[in-house]
């Protein structure tokens, strides 16, 4: 079985136990204002362009069969409308100007890269976490990778949104030893406004992956302007009580590198904010959090 991957990352120590080697997927059914992984939205090819990196050698031109790059005395233009994503221009860019967002590859493949650091895994307690985009927009593949990494001995973390069909979840959940999961907005409208979807399924799956026993981490994204208030706080510790297998919730202040991307990508970002969210502004929240919460809050 192959999938749509468009970054593998190996060495990490933020997505789960121990050293970990991350596999991020393509293709994503919210569309988060403040995304840091835009180019995980669609599920077919894109090209970044870093225009600092050009050097006008004009290869990409001569490849491109749409004729979409052109060479100007103001500089490199890249006509986005007709690309089909076909990646012929990057295959000939040396410079790294341009870039394809994916790669096809087979669960095997995937699979024999993260085992070249089992020994990381078995010395870290770490192991393999898939990502996105969101990993259940591509339900058979993932199911492939986690039962396959199990069969060979892995850890496996699945970092998902919970906006899907829960069948699906429900089968991956069996080779799955942490769910990583995203809670974002509370208010069902405000959810929709910063995320184009209703969290109504994302609450419900959380809940029904609770009932049937399995170990969960909340990931709490904080974004200024948009859930930076005491009342979110307040219900997050709420949510992670109501529920018996929350280890521990992980929040996680905003930081604006999802905007270089987009340009990179030709496209607006929605949430205009250059600015990292100090640690000191959600500080006094998390104190209260771990007071009132009976749930492990790092």
């Amino acid at each position: 079985m192959d999938g749509t991957v468009f970054q593998i990352q190996r060495f990490s120590v933020q997505d789960g136990p121990g050293i970990r080697t991350v596999v991020f997927l393509k293709g994503c059914p919210l569309r988060c204002v403040w995304c840091h992984n835009p180019e995980g939205y669609l599920p077919v090819p894109e090209i970044f362009f870093y225009p600092d990196k050009c050097i006008g050698c004009g290869d990409c031109a001569a490849a491109c069969p749409a004729h979409l790059h052109t060479l100007t005395p103001g500089g490199h233009r890249f006509e986005r409308a007709g690309c089909t994503g076909c990646g012929q221009c990057a295959s000939q860019c040396y410079a790294g100007a341009l870039e394809l967002s994916e790669r096809r590859m087979t669960d095997e493949a995937v699979l024999e890269e993260a085992l070249r650091d089992a020994d990381f895994y078995r010395n870290t307690g770490g192991g393999l976490t898939l990502s996105g985009g969101e990993p259940l927009f591509q339900p058979d593949f993932t199911l492939s990778l986690a039962r396959g990494a199990k069969e060979k001995g892995l850890h496996v973390c699945v970092e998902t949104c919970g906006y899907c069909d829960f069948r699906p979840l429900e089968e991956v959940s069996r080779y799955v030893d942490i769910f990583l999961y995203d809670i974002k907005l509370f208010d069902e409208k405000e959810h929709r406004q910063y995320t184009g979807a209703s969290n109504r399924p994302i609450l419900e799956n959380l809940r029904a992956l609770d009932r049937a026993g399995k170990r969960i981490i909340l990931r709490c994204p904080i974004i200024p302007g948009v859930n930076l208030s005491r009342e979110h706080f307040a219900r997050l510790a709420e949510l992670a009580d109501s529920l018996h297998g929350v280890e521990a919730v992980h929040i996680e202040p905003y930081h604006p590198v999802g905007r270089m991307k987009f340009e990179q990508l030709g496209k607006e970002a929605a949430y205009q904010n250059d600015a990292f969210l100090g640690k000191d502004l959600v500080e006094e929240y998390v104190r209260e959090m771990k007071t009132s919460a009976k749930t492990r809050i790092p």
